[in-house]
């Protein structure tokens, strides 16, 4: 089946958005973000966010969507971004999916929507969160393994998100998220994605682009962006503060050490964070991998790429 779209994936600091946009350029394409920290406004630099300079003029989607405040979750991320790729594709244009954030990627070319049973979800979550809280995560595995040991044999015991998110499923709906997810399964896939995939050859590359990319958040201002959100009224404990960049800035100011010092931090945790992006875009045996050497050559990649997509009847 030839692809309706294009899907840009790899770990932190690969060189995803300037592939997207280079692709972009030459395919007739515009760029629908990925990553589940873009969405949020006010929060440039510490998620790497696309300057309008490296966009180039091409239109990029599903940036600056959220409210810092709000706990965005895939399901929107779906519900919202699938009318912006029908347009896309409406207009004789190609989507080009570019991003890291793997479950955001999967969902959205499945299609896969619960926005039927997330509205009725209000106050669920909250009081499973006050009972872990309380009671500590492991009534609520023990819960969870009653209704669908599957999911929690499935899940790290310490998971507390995504118990408390399966739990909350049931709850609110009558089904475990085990069923859910086979349901969603059975039904065909609303995209149909050519995937490159970038990396490093060599592991050390990819670490030190990881903390170049840090250092020059921090001369970017990364410290001042977090100390305005928290300014704001925005808590520390919301999901957007969360985030790789924020939340261990945020932890240092408020622990009383350096800014400095949380910038290491954000290092380590970064370079956790790409190991886990490969495992996941690893699973996908479809996908063409650009690896690259000690540094990215765009030159060589968007070449590979084009023709790649020109062999799938991509113009």
């Amino acid at each position: 089946m030839k692809p309706d779209c294009l899907v840009i994936c790899g770990p932190t600091a690969s060189g995803k958005t300037a592939l997207a946009v280079a692709l972009a350029q030459v395919l007739n394409g515009e760029v629908v973000s990925a990553d589940s920290m873009q969405v949020y406004r006010g929060m440039d630099i510490g998620t790497a966010k696309p300057t309008k300079e490296e966009m180039q003029g091409v239109p990029h989607h599903m940036l600056d969507v959220a409210d810092p405040r709000e706990n965005y979750s895939v399901s929107r991320y779906v519900t919202d971004a699938i009318p912006v790729m029908d347009d896309i594709l409406s207009r004789g244009k190609l989507p080009i999916v570019a991003g890291g954030t793997g479950l955001y990627i999967d969902n959205l070319m499945a299609g896969r929507q619960f926005a039927p049973f997330e509205a009725r979800t209000a106050g669920v979550r909250e009081q499973l969160q006050q009972r872990a809280r309380a009671e500590g995560l492991e009534p609520l595995r023990q819960q969870l393994a009653q209704v669908d040991p599957e999911a929690a044999a499935r899940l790290h015991p310490n998971d507390e998100k995504r118990i408390i998110r399966a739990l909350e499923v049931y709850l609110t709906t009558g089904k475990t998220i085990t069923q859910h997810n086979r349901e969603s399964q059975a039904i065909p896939p609303r995209y149909h994605p050519l995937t490159i995939g970038l990396d490093f050859a060599e592991r050390p590359h990819l670490w030190q682009r990881i903390d170049r990319r840090v250092d020059e958040m921090m001369e970017q201002g990364l410290e001042g962006e977090v100390r305005g959100l928290l300014a704001s009224g925005i808590p520390p404990t919301c999901t957007a503060m969360q985030a790789i960049g924020y939340k261990e800035i945020a932890a240092a100011l408020a622990e009383g050490r350096s800014a400095a010092e949380g910038a290491q931090e954000v290092k380590l945790r970064s370079r956790q964070y790409a190991k886990r992006q490969l495992t996941w875009f690893r699973r996908n045996p479809h996908t063409h991998w650009v690896r690259w050497g000690e540094a990215p050559d765009f030159s060589q990649a968007l070449s590979f790429s084009t023709q790649l997509a020109h062999a799938h009847g991509l113009q």
